[in-house]
Protein backbone atom coordinates (compact mmCIF):
# COMPACT_ATOMS: atom_id res chain seq x y z
CA UNK A 1 0.00 0.00 0.00
CA UNK A 2 2.87 2.35 0.78
CA UNK A 3 4.30 1.81 -2.70
CA UNK A 4 0.96 2.70 -4.32
CA UNK A 5 0.65 5.83 -2.20
CA UNK A 6 4.19 6.85 -3.13
CA UNK A 7 3.53 6.39 -6.86
CA UNK A 8 0.32 8.43 -6.63
CA UNK A 9 2.18 11.16 -4.76
CA UNK A 10 4.84 11.29 -7.48
CA UNK A 11 2.20 11.45 -10.19
CA UNK A 12 0.47 14.35 -8.44
CA UNK A 13 3.82 16.13 -8.22
CA UNK A 14 4.31 15.55 -11.95
CA UNK A 15 0.86 16.99 -12.72
CA UNK A 16 1.60 20.09 -10.65
CA UNK A 17 5.00 20.60 -12.30
CA UNK A 18 3.51 20.10 -15.75
CA UNK A 19 0.91 22.78 -15.02
CA UNK A 20 3.60 25.18 -13.82
CA UNK A 21 5.64 24.63 -16.99
CA UNK A 22 2.61 25.19 -19.21
CA UNK A 23 1.42 28.24 -17.25
CA UNK A 24 4.79 29.99 -17.37
CA UNK A 25 5.55 28.77 -20.91
CA UNK A 26 8.86 26.96 -20.53
CA UNK A 27 9.81 23.33 -21.37
CA UNK A 28 8.49 20.86 -18.83
CA UNK A 29 11.88 19.08 -18.31
CA UNK A 30 13.08 22.27 -16.59
CA UNK A 31 10.13 22.10 -14.18
CA UNK A 32 10.81 18.42 -13.58
CA UNK A 33 14.48 18.90 -12.71
CA UNK A 34 13.64 21.72 -10.30
CA UNK A 35 10.83 19.67 -8.79
CA UNK A 36 13.10 16.66 -8.40
CA UNK A 37 15.66 18.78 -6.59
CA UNK A 38 13.03 20.21 -4.26
CA UNK A 39 11.67 16.73 -3.62
CA UNK A 40 15.17 15.67 -2.58
CA UNK A 41 15.07 18.30 0.17
CA UNK A 42 12.06 16.66 1.85
CA UNK A 43 13.44 14.73 4.84
CA UNK A 44 12.73 11.07 5.48
CA UNK A 45 10.97 10.33 2.22
CA UNK A 46 10.28 6.61 1.76
CA UNK A 47 12.59 5.01 -0.80
CA UNK A 48 11.25 3.51 -4.00
CA UNK A 49 12.56 -0.06 -4.35
CA UNK A 50 13.63 -0.79 -7.92
CA UNK A 51 16.02 -2.92 -9.90
CA UNK A 52 18.57 -0.56 -11.51
CA UNK A 53 18.80 -2.73 -14.62
CA UNK A 54 15.07 -2.28 -15.28
CA UNK A 55 15.32 1.51 -15.53
CA UNK A 56 16.83 1.53 -19.01
CA UNK A 57 14.51 -1.24 -20.20
CA UNK A 58 11.36 0.57 -19.04
CA UNK A 59 12.26 4.15 -19.88
CA UNK A 60 14.42 4.23 -23.00
CA UNK A 61 12.61 2.13 -25.67
CA UNK A 62 9.39 4.18 -25.93
CA UNK A 63 11.20 7.53 -25.75
CA UNK A 64 13.71 6.60 -28.46
CA UNK A 65 11.05 4.92 -30.59
CA UNK A 66 8.77 7.96 -30.53
CA UNK A 67 11.66 10.25 -31.47
CA UNK A 68 12.60 7.95 -34.36
CA UNK A 69 9.00 7.76 -35.59
CA UNK A 70 8.81 11.55 -35.80
CA UNK A 71 12.22 12.02 -37.44
CA UNK A 72 12.19 13.27 -41.02
CA UNK A 73 14.21 10.71 -42.97
CA UNK A 74 14.87 13.09 -45.88
CA UNK A 75 16.08 15.88 -43.57
CA UNK A 76 18.11 13.36 -41.58
CA UNK A 77 19.91 12.13 -44.71
CA UNK A 78 20.48 15.68 -45.97
CA UNK A 79 22.29 16.57 -42.73
CA UNK A 80 23.90 13.23 -41.99
CA UNK A 81 27.43 14.69 -41.82
CA UNK A 82 26.87 17.33 -39.10
CA UNK A 83 24.55 14.95 -37.25
CA UNK A 84 27.18 12.20 -37.30
CA UNK A 85 29.96 14.54 -36.18
CA UNK A 86 27.85 15.68 -33.21
CA UNK A 87 26.16 12.40 -32.35
CA UNK A 88 29.24 10.19 -32.56
CA UNK A 89 32.35 12.37 -32.56
CA UNK A 90 31.15 14.79 -29.89
CA UNK A 91 29.82 11.97 -27.69
CA UNK A 92 33.22 10.27 -27.76
CA UNK A 93 35.04 13.55 -27.11
CA UNK A 94 32.73 14.43 -24.22
CA UNK A 95 33.08 10.97 -22.69
CA UNK A 96 36.86 11.22 -22.71
CA UNK A 97 37.04 14.86 -21.56
CA UNK A 98 34.46 14.56 -18.77
CA UNK A 99 35.86 11.20 -17.63
CA UNK A 100 39.38 12.61 -17.48
CA UNK A 101 38.15 15.71 -15.63
CA UNK A 102 36.33 13.62 -13.02
CA UNK A 103 39.37 11.39 -12.57
CA UNK A 104 41.50 14.49 -12.01
CA UNK A 105 39.02 15.94 -9.50
CA UNK A 106 38.50 12.62 -7.67
CA UNK A 107 41.81 10.71 -7.98
CA UNK A 108 40.45 7.69 -6.13
CA UNK A 109 37.80 6.99 -8.77
CA UNK A 110 38.66 4.13 -11.17
CA UNK A 111 39.10 5.12 -14.81
CA UNK A 112 36.25 2.82 -15.89
CA UNK A 113 33.79 4.45 -13.48
CA UNK A 114 34.95 7.93 -14.56
CA UNK A 115 34.42 7.10 -18.23
CA UNK A 116 31.03 5.56 -17.40
CA UNK A 117 30.06 8.93 -15.95
CA UNK A 118 31.45 10.66 -19.05
CA UNK A 119 29.27 8.43 -21.24
CA UNK A 120 26.24 9.13 -19.02
CA UNK A 121 26.40 12.91 -19.50
CA UNK A 122 27.69 12.84 -23.10
CA UNK A 123 24.34 12.77 -24.98
CA UNK A 124 22.33 16.03 -24.83
CA UNK A 125 18.54 15.81 -24.85
CA UNK A 126 16.85 17.88 -27.55
CA UNK A 127 13.42 17.96 -25.84
CA UNK A 128 14.01 21.26 -24.05
CA UNK A 129 15.93 22.81 -26.94
CA UNK A 130 13.41 21.95 -29.65
CA UNK A 131 10.52 22.98 -27.39
CA UNK A 132 12.06 26.45 -27.24
CA UNK A 133 13.17 26.58 -30.87
CA UNK A 134 9.74 25.47 -32.13
CA UNK A 135 8.23 28.68 -30.72
CA UNK A 136 10.79 30.86 -32.53
CA UNK A 137 11.47 31.47 -36.20
CA UNK A 138 14.69 29.45 -36.27
CA UNK A 139 16.27 28.07 -39.47
CA UNK A 140 14.91 24.64 -40.16
CA UNK A 141 18.36 23.12 -40.52
CA UNK A 142 19.32 23.92 -36.93
CA UNK A 143 16.26 22.11 -35.55
CA UNK A 144 16.87 19.15 -37.88
CA UNK A 145 20.50 18.84 -36.78
CA UNK A 146 19.60 19.02 -33.08
CA UNK A 147 16.80 16.46 -33.39
CA UNK A 148 18.94 14.11 -35.47
CA UNK A 149 21.81 14.47 -33.02
CA UNK A 150 19.55 13.71 -30.07
CA UNK A 151 18.30 10.55 -31.76
CA UNK A 152 21.72 9.09 -32.60
CA UNK A 153 23.78 10.37 -29.67
CA UNK A 154 21.61 8.45 -27.20
CA UNK A 155 22.57 5.26 -29.01
CA UNK A 156 26.29 6.03 -29.23
CA UNK A 157 26.45 7.32 -25.65
CA UNK A 158 24.69 4.29 -24.22
CA UNK A 159 26.87 1.86 -26.17
CA UNK A 160 29.96 3.55 -24.68
CA UNK A 161 28.25 3.52 -21.29
CA UNK A 162 27.73 -0.24 -21.40
CA UNK A 163 31.36 -0.86 -22.31
CA UNK A 164 32.55 1.39 -19.48
CA UNK A 165 30.24 -0.28 -16.94
CA UNK A 166 31.38 -3.71 -18.12
CA UNK A 167 35.00 -2.62 -17.64
CA UNK A 168 34.18 -1.38 -14.14
CA UNK A 169 32.51 -4.68 -13.27
CA UNK A 170 35.22 -6.94 -14.69
CA UNK A 171 38.25 -4.74 -14.12
CA UNK A 172 39.57 -5.51 -17.61
CA UNK A 173 39.50 -3.47 -20.83
CA UNK A 174 41.07 -3.90 -24.26
CA UNK A 175 40.74 -1.04 -26.76
CA UNK A 176 41.11 -3.30 -29.80
CA UNK A 177 38.60 -5.83 -28.54
CA UNK A 178 36.21 -3.09 -27.45
CA UNK A 179 36.41 -1.44 -30.89
CA UNK A 180 35.53 -4.68 -32.65
CA UNK A 181 32.70 -5.36 -30.21
CA UNK A 182 31.43 -1.80 -30.67
CA UNK A 183 31.24 -2.26 -34.44
CA UNK A 184 29.62 -5.70 -34.17
CA UNK A 185 27.12 -4.66 -31.51
CA UNK A 186 26.15 -1.51 -33.43
CA UNK A 187 25.78 -3.23 -36.79
CA UNK A 188 23.87 -6.12 -35.27
CA UNK A 189 21.44 -3.77 -33.52
CA UNK A 190 20.76 -1.82 -36.71
CA UNK A 191 20.19 -4.94 -38.80
CA UNK A 192 17.88 -6.49 -36.21
CA UNK A 193 15.95 -3.24 -35.87
CA UNK A 194 15.36 -3.02 -39.63
CA UNK A 195 14.22 -6.67 -39.81
CA UNK A 196 11.83 -6.22 -36.88
CA UNK A 197 10.51 -2.97 -38.37
CA UNK A 198 9.37 -4.75 -41.53
CA UNK A 199 7.83 -7.46 -39.38
CA UNK A 200 5.92 -4.79 -37.42
CA UNK A 201 4.79 -3.20 -40.69
CA UNK A 202 3.46 -6.52 -41.99
CA UNK A 203 1.57 -7.05 -38.74
CA UNK A 204 0.08 -3.54 -38.77
CA UNK A 205 -1.27 -4.02 -42.28
CA UNK A 206 -3.41 -6.92 -41.04
CA UNK A 207 -4.77 -5.53 -37.76
CA UNK A 208 -7.48 -3.11 -38.81
CA UNK A 209 -8.43 -2.06 -35.28
CA UNK A 210 -7.07 1.23 -33.87
CA UNK A 211 -6.93 0.00 -30.27
CA UNK A 212 -4.96 -3.12 -31.21
CA UNK A 213 -2.74 -1.02 -33.50
CA UNK A 214 -1.89 1.40 -30.68
CA UNK A 215 -1.15 -1.46 -28.29
CA UNK A 216 1.08 -3.09 -30.90
CA UNK A 217 2.91 0.19 -31.44
CA UNK A 218 3.51 0.50 -27.68
CA UNK A 219 5.02 -2.96 -27.32
CA UNK A 220 7.10 -2.78 -30.51
CA UNK A 221 10.03 -0.80 -29.02
CA UNK A 222 10.18 -3.14 -26.03
CA UNK A 223 10.23 -6.17 -28.32
CA UNK A 224 13.06 -4.66 -30.38
CA UNK A 225 15.08 -3.69 -27.30
CA UNK A 226 14.69 -6.99 -25.44
CA UNK A 227 15.30 -9.09 -28.57
CA UNK A 228 18.48 -7.17 -29.33
CA UNK A 229 19.80 -7.37 -25.78
CA UNK A 230 19.05 -11.11 -25.74
CA UNK A 231 21.20 -11.50 -28.86
CA UNK A 232 23.94 -9.33 -27.28
CA UNK A 233 23.63 -6.50 -29.81
CA UNK A 234 22.65 -2.87 -29.23
CA UNK A 235 19.06 -2.63 -28.06
CA UNK A 236 19.13 1.15 -28.36
CA UNK A 237 20.20 1.07 -32.01
CA UNK A 238 17.65 -1.65 -32.72
CA UNK A 239 14.88 0.58 -31.36
CA UNK A 240 16.11 3.61 -33.30
CA UNK A 241 16.43 1.66 -36.57
CA UNK A 242 13.01 0.09 -36.10
CA UNK A 243 11.46 3.48 -35.41
CA UNK A 244 13.07 5.15 -38.43
CA UNK A 245 11.91 2.42 -40.83
CA UNK A 246 8.48 2.13 -39.25
CA UNK A 247 8.00 5.91 -39.33
CA UNK A 248 8.90 6.01 -43.01
CA UNK A 249 6.01 3.62 -43.81
CA UNK A 250 3.54 4.89 -41.17
CA UNK A 251 1.49 7.17 -43.50
CA UNK A 252 0.66 4.19 -45.71
CA UNK A 253 -0.20 1.58 -43.10
CA UNK A 254 -1.82 3.48 -40.23
CA UNK A 255 -5.42 4.65 -40.14
CA UNK A 256 -6.36 8.24 -39.30
CA UNK A 257 -8.15 7.13 -36.14
CA UNK A 258 -5.09 5.22 -34.97
CA UNK A 259 -2.81 8.22 -35.60
CA UNK A 260 -5.03 10.52 -33.53
CA UNK A 261 -5.20 8.01 -30.71
CA UNK A 262 -1.52 7.04 -30.82
CA UNK A 263 -0.32 10.65 -30.80
CA UNK A 264 -2.05 11.28 -27.50
CA UNK A 265 -0.98 7.96 -26.00
CA UNK A 266 2.69 8.49 -26.92
CA UNK A 267 2.73 12.03 -25.53
CA UNK A 268 1.17 10.92 -22.24
CA UNK A 269 3.52 7.93 -21.94
CA UNK A 270 6.68 9.98 -22.59
CA UNK A 271 5.60 12.68 -20.13
CA UNK A 272 4.78 10.03 -17.54
CA UNK A 273 8.18 8.33 -17.92
CA UNK A 274 10.02 11.64 -17.79
CA UNK A 275 8.10 12.65 -14.69
CA UNK A 276 8.58 9.41 -12.79
CA UNK A 277 12.32 9.27 -13.49
CA UNK A 278 12.87 12.85 -12.33
CA UNK A 279 10.73 12.24 -9.25
CA UNK A 280 12.61 9.01 -8.63
CA UNK A 281 15.92 10.86 -8.63
CA UNK A 282 14.39 13.21 -6.06
CA UNK A 283 13.79 10.24 -3.79
CA UNK A 284 17.36 9.08 -4.35
CA UNK A 285 18.65 12.54 -3.44
CA UNK A 286 16.66 12.72 -0.20
CA UNK A 287 19.18 10.61 1.70
CA UNK A 288 22.15 11.50 -0.52
CA UNK A 289 23.74 13.84 2.09
CA UNK A 290 24.20 10.88 4.44
CA UNK A 291 25.74 8.72 1.71
CA UNK A 292 28.05 11.53 0.56
CA UNK A 293 28.95 12.74 4.05
CA UNK A 294 32.67 12.21 3.39
CA UNK A 295 32.58 15.08 0.89
CA UNK A 296 31.92 18.68 1.88
CA UNK A 297 29.14 20.70 0.25
CA UNK A 298 31.76 22.98 -1.29
CA UNK A 299 33.48 20.00 -2.88
CA UNK A 300 30.27 18.58 -4.36
CA UNK A 301 29.11 21.92 -5.74
CA UNK A 302 32.58 22.74 -7.06
CA UNK A 303 32.91 19.38 -8.80
CA UNK A 304 29.43 19.71 -10.28
CA UNK A 305 30.13 23.19 -11.64
CA UNK A 306 33.51 22.10 -13.00
CA UNK A 307 32.07 19.04 -14.77
CA UNK A 308 29.19 21.10 -16.14
CA UNK A 309 31.65 23.68 -17.48
CA UNK A 310 33.77 20.97 -19.12
CA UNK A 311 30.71 19.46 -20.84
CA UNK A 312 29.58 22.88 -22.12
CA UNK A 313 33.04 23.98 -23.29
CA UNK A 314 33.76 20.68 -25.05
CA UNK A 315 30.53 21.05 -27.02
CA UNK A 316 31.37 24.59 -28.08
CA UNK A 317 34.90 23.62 -29.09
CA UNK A 318 33.68 20.59 -31.05
CA UNK A 319 30.91 22.48 -32.88
CA UNK A 320 33.35 25.05 -34.27
CA UNK A 321 36.08 22.45 -34.85
CA UNK A 322 33.75 20.09 -36.75
CA UNK A 323 32.30 22.93 -38.82
CA UNK A 324 35.65 23.63 -40.51
CA UNK A 325 37.80 20.48 -40.36
CA UNK A 326 35.54 18.19 -42.46
CA UNK A 327 35.24 20.86 -45.17
CA UNK A 328 39.02 21.09 -45.41
CA UNK A 329 39.40 17.30 -45.52
CA UNK A 330 36.56 16.34 -47.87
CA UNK A 331 36.77 19.21 -50.33
CA UNK A 332 34.08 18.99 -52.99
CA UNK A 333 32.08 16.48 -50.99
CA UNK A 334 31.02 19.31 -48.72
CA UNK A 335 30.69 22.07 -51.29
CA UNK A 336 26.99 21.36 -51.89
CA UNK A 337 26.27 21.51 -48.17
CA UNK A 338 25.61 25.08 -46.97
CA UNK A 339 27.98 26.33 -44.31
CA UNK A 340 26.51 27.12 -40.91
CA UNK A 341 27.00 30.71 -39.86
CA UNK A 342 28.95 31.44 -36.70
CA UNK A 343 25.79 32.65 -34.98
CA UNK A 344 24.00 29.42 -35.86
CA UNK A 345 26.94 27.39 -34.57
CA UNK A 346 26.70 29.39 -31.34
CA UNK A 347 23.06 28.36 -30.93
CA UNK A 348 23.90 24.69 -31.60
CA UNK A 349 26.76 24.92 -29.13
CA UNK A 350 24.46 26.30 -26.43
CA UNK A 351 21.83 23.57 -27.00
CA UNK A 352 23.65 21.02 -24.83
CA UNK A 353 20.97 20.41 -22.22
CA UNK A 354 21.11 16.96 -20.65
CA UNK A 355 17.91 15.12 -19.79
CA UNK A 356 16.14 11.87 -19.05
CA UNK A 357 18.53 9.57 -20.92
CA UNK A 358 21.44 10.66 -18.72
CA UNK A 359 19.30 10.36 -15.62
CA UNK A 360 18.04 6.88 -16.51
CA UNK A 361 21.58 5.71 -17.29
CA UNK A 362 22.84 6.99 -13.91
CA UNK A 363 20.03 5.27 -12.03
CA UNK A 364 20.73 2.06 -13.98
CA UNK A 365 24.29 1.79 -12.65
CA UNK A 366 24.69 -1.51 -10.78
CA UNK A 367 24.61 -1.16 -7.02
CA UNK A 368 27.24 -3.87 -6.46
CA UNK A 369 30.17 -5.50 -8.23
CA UNK A 370 30.24 -9.24 -9.02
CA UNK A 371 32.38 -9.82 -5.94
CA UNK A 372 29.79 -8.23 -3.68
CA UNK A 373 31.46 -4.87 -3.19
CA UNK A 374 29.72 -1.58 -3.92
CA UNK A 375 30.00 -0.05 -7.39
CA UNK A 376 32.78 2.54 -7.05
CA UNK A 377 31.46 6.05 -6.28
CA UNK A 378 27.94 5.24 -7.54
CA UNK A 379 26.25 7.81 -5.28
CA UNK A 380 28.69 10.51 -6.37
CA UNK A 381 28.06 9.70 -10.04
CA UNK A 382 24.28 9.88 -9.55
CA UNK A 383 24.58 13.21 -7.73
CA UNK A 384 26.91 14.74 -10.32
CA UNK A 385 24.67 13.53 -13.15
CA UNK A 386 21.67 15.30 -11.64
CA UNK A 387 23.81 18.39 -11.00
CA UNK A 388 24.96 18.56 -14.63
CA UNK A 389 21.37 18.07 -15.83
CA UNK A 390 20.20 20.89 -13.56
CA UNK A 391 23.00 23.25 -14.65
CA UNK A 392 22.46 22.64 -18.36
CA UNK A 393 18.66 22.40 -18.38
CA UNK A 394 17.97 25.39 -16.15
CA UNK A 395 21.00 27.52 -17.05
CA UNK A 396 21.09 26.93 -20.80
CA UNK A 397 17.39 26.22 -21.26
CA UNK A 398 16.15 29.44 -19.69
CA UNK A 399 18.80 31.61 -21.38
CA UNK A 400 18.45 30.10 -24.87
CA UNK A 401 15.59 32.41 -26.04
CA UNK A 402 17.51 35.50 -24.90
CA UNK A 403 20.66 34.24 -26.66
CA UNK A 404 18.74 33.67 -29.89
CA UNK A 405 17.33 37.19 -29.75
CA UNK A 406 20.75 38.59 -28.91
CA UNK A 407 22.42 36.84 -31.84
CA UNK A 408 19.46 37.71 -34.10
CA UNK A 409 19.35 34.22 -35.54
CA UNK A 410 16.24 33.91 -37.65
CA UNK A 411 14.92 32.77 -40.98
CA UNK A 412 12.04 33.52 -43.28
CA UNK A 413 11.22 29.81 -43.30
CA UNK A 414 8.24 28.69 -41.26
CA UNK A 415 6.33 25.46 -41.06
CA UNK A 416 3.09 27.42 -41.54
CA UNK A 417 4.21 28.73 -44.91
CA UNK A 418 5.23 25.27 -46.08
CA UNK A 419 1.98 23.84 -44.77
CA UNK A 420 0.04 26.47 -46.71
CA UNK A 421 1.75 25.51 -49.98
CA UNK A 422 1.05 21.82 -49.41
CA UNK A 423 -2.58 22.42 -48.43
CA UNK A 424 -3.10 24.45 -51.61
CA UNK A 425 -1.74 21.59 -53.73
CA UNK A 426 -3.86 19.03 -51.86
CA UNK A 427 -6.99 21.13 -52.24
CA UNK A 428 -6.37 21.59 -55.96
CA UNK A 429 -6.11 17.80 -56.30
CA UNK A 430 -9.31 17.36 -54.28
CA UNK A 431 -11.29 19.82 -56.40
CA UNK A 432 -10.01 18.16 -59.60
CA UNK A 433 -11.12 14.75 -58.28
CA UNK A 434 -14.55 16.17 -57.41
CA UNK A 435 -14.98 17.69 -60.88
CA UNK A 436 -13.89 14.44 -62.51
CA UNK A 437 -16.35 12.34 -60.51
CA UNK A 438 -19.22 14.78 -61.12
CA UNK A 439 -18.53 14.65 -64.86
CA UNK A 440 -18.42 10.85 -64.89
CA UNK A 441 -21.64 10.60 -62.90
CA UNK A 442 -23.37 13.08 -65.17
CA UNK A 443 -24.54 15.13 -62.19
CA UNK A 444 -25.12 18.89 -62.25
CA UNK A 445 -21.89 20.76 -61.43
CA UNK A 446 -23.76 22.92 -58.90
CA UNK A 447 -24.28 19.90 -56.65
CA UNK A 448 -20.58 19.94 -55.77
CA UNK A 449 -20.39 23.70 -55.12
CA UNK A 450 -20.84 23.43 -51.31
CA UNK A 451 -17.97 20.92 -51.07
CA UNK A 452 -15.75 23.06 -53.29
CA UNK A 453 -16.50 26.08 -51.11
CA UNK A 454 -15.63 24.11 -47.97
CA UNK A 455 -12.28 23.04 -49.43
CA UNK A 456 -11.43 26.61 -50.46
CA UNK A 457 -12.40 27.84 -47.00
CA UNK A 458 -9.91 25.39 -45.44
CA UNK A 459 -7.16 27.12 -47.41
CA UNK A 460 -8.14 30.44 -45.89
CA UNK A 461 -8.32 28.99 -42.40
CA UNK A 462 -4.86 27.42 -42.80
CA UNK A 463 -3.20 30.70 -43.81
CA UNK A 464 0.08 31.14 -41.94
CA UNK A 465 0.13 33.52 -39.02
CA UNK A 466 2.09 36.70 -39.30
CA UNK A 467 1.11 37.41 -42.91
CA UNK A 468 -1.11 40.29 -43.98
CA UNK A 469 -4.47 40.04 -42.27
CA UNK A 470 -7.25 38.50 -44.37
CA UNK A 471 -10.66 39.78 -43.17
CA UNK A 472 -12.53 36.97 -44.92
CA UNK A 473 -10.37 34.28 -43.28
CA UNK A 474 -10.63 35.90 -39.87
CA UNK A 475 -14.41 36.15 -40.14
CA UNK A 476 -14.66 32.54 -41.32
CA UNK A 477 -12.60 31.47 -38.30
CA UNK A 478 -14.83 33.34 -35.86
CA UNK A 479 -17.97 32.01 -37.53
CA UNK A 480 -16.74 28.41 -37.25
CA UNK A 481 -15.77 28.90 -33.60
CA UNK A 482 -19.16 30.45 -32.79
CA UNK A 483 -20.97 27.62 -34.58
CA UNK A 484 -19.03 24.93 -32.71
CA UNK A 485 -19.64 26.65 -29.34
CA UNK A 486 -23.36 26.82 -30.10
CA UNK A 487 -23.47 23.17 -31.19
CA UNK A 488 -21.60 22.10 -28.05
CA UNK A 489 -23.89 24.10 -25.76
CA UNK A 490 -27.00 22.63 -27.39
CA UNK A 491 -25.55 19.10 -27.22
CA UNK A 492 -24.84 19.48 -23.50
CA UNK A 493 -28.36 20.90 -22.91
CA UNK A 494 -29.99 17.94 -24.64
CA UNK A 495 -27.82 15.52 -22.68
CA UNK A 496 -28.57 17.14 -19.32
CA UNK A 497 -32.29 17.08 -20.11
CA UNK A 498 -31.97 13.31 -20.74
CA UNK A 499 -33.15 13.73 -24.33
CA UNK A 500 -30.15 11.84 -25.72
CA UNK A 501 -28.11 8.88 -24.46
CA UNK A 502 -24.57 9.10 -23.16
CA UNK A 503 -23.33 7.12 -26.14
CA UNK A 504 -24.73 9.62 -28.65
CA UNK A 505 -23.45 12.51 -26.56
CA UNK A 506 -19.88 11.17 -26.45
CA UNK A 507 -19.89 10.36 -30.16
CA UNK A 508 -21.00 13.84 -31.21
CA UNK A 509 -18.73 15.45 -28.63
CA UNK A 510 -15.74 13.70 -30.20
CA UNK A 511 -16.69 15.05 -33.63
CA UNK A 512 -16.88 18.58 -32.24
CA UNK A 513 -13.52 18.09 -30.51
CA UNK A 514 -11.84 17.17 -33.81
CA UNK A 515 -13.42 20.16 -35.53
CA UNK A 516 -12.33 22.54 -32.79
CA UNK A 517 -8.80 21.10 -32.71
CA UNK A 518 -8.57 21.52 -36.48
CA UNK A 519 -9.43 25.21 -36.19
Amino acid sequence: MLLLELVLFLLLCAVALGWVARHFRFPYPIALVVGGALLGLVPKLPQFPFDPQLILVIVLPPILYQAALLTSWSDFKANIRPIGLLAIGLVLATTLAVGAALKWLVPGMPWAAAFAFGAIVSPPDAVAATAILSRLNIPRRIVTILEGESLVNDASGLVLYKFAVAAALTGAFSLAEASLQFAAVSAGGIVLGVVLAYAFIAIHRRLGDPFIEVLTALVSPYIAYIAAESLHVSGVLAVVAAGLVRGRHAPEIVSAEMRIMARSVWNVLVFLLNSLVFMLIGLQLSDMPDRLARYSSAQLIGWGLAIGAVAILVRFAWVYFAAYLPRALSGSLREAEPRLRKREMGIIGWCGMRGIVSLAAALALPATLPGGGAFPHRDLIVFLTFFVIAVTLVGQGLTLPALIRRLKVGSDWSIEAESQRVRAAMSAAAIAAIDDLVAREGAPAAWADPLRAEIRERILLAAPQGLEANPQAELAMRLRQAAIRAERAELIRLWRDNEISDEVMHHLEEILDYQEAHI
